[in-house]
């Protein structure tokens, strides 16, 4: 059985970079998760796009989350891969993750990150990682 998205909420929570830029967690349910990101402006590169690294830390996390579902306790990323299709100057970033593979010790999921403006959202990323189990902790 996997974690609640209360639990899910409070490691979110737990993550300091994740509580400074404010991140959300909307959906954590088998095989998918659901991060919001509000943008502020100290997010933004020079020509008021958010900034790439602002994008690839969201898709990386929602991988995360979205493999650990299916492999839980403890999971991080093994690797990933991004395709940044349109600049995001939006007010609010949503990336939702689904889970395309899982076995054992492994998940492989994608990431679809969308620009969210005047309620309406473009897709402007597509990832897609390899999300592992963690070996138990060492006594």
């Amino acid at each position: 059985m996997h974690a609640s998205l209360q639990q899910a909420r409070q490691v979110l929570a737990e993550q300091a970079f994740s509580a400074l830029l404010g991140t959300e967690l909307l959906d954590y349910q088998r095989g998918k998760a659901t991060l919001r990101l509000k943008v502020k402006d100290d997010l933004r590169q020079q020509y008021g796009f958010v900034h790439g690294g602002v994008l690839s830390y969201l898709a990386d996390n929602a991988l995360a989350f979205a493999g650990g579902t299916v492999l839980e306790p403890l999971v991080f990323s093994s690797e990933f891969k991004i395709n940044y299709l349109r600049p995001a100057g939006g007010d609010t970033l949503l990336a939702e993750a689904t889970v395309i593979h899982a076995g054992r010790n492994q998940a492989v999921v994608r990431c679809d990150i969308y620009d969210c403006r005047d309620e309406q959202r473009k897709l402007c990323v597509v990832a897609q990682g390899t999300i592992v189990r963690s070996p138990p902790p060492a006594s």
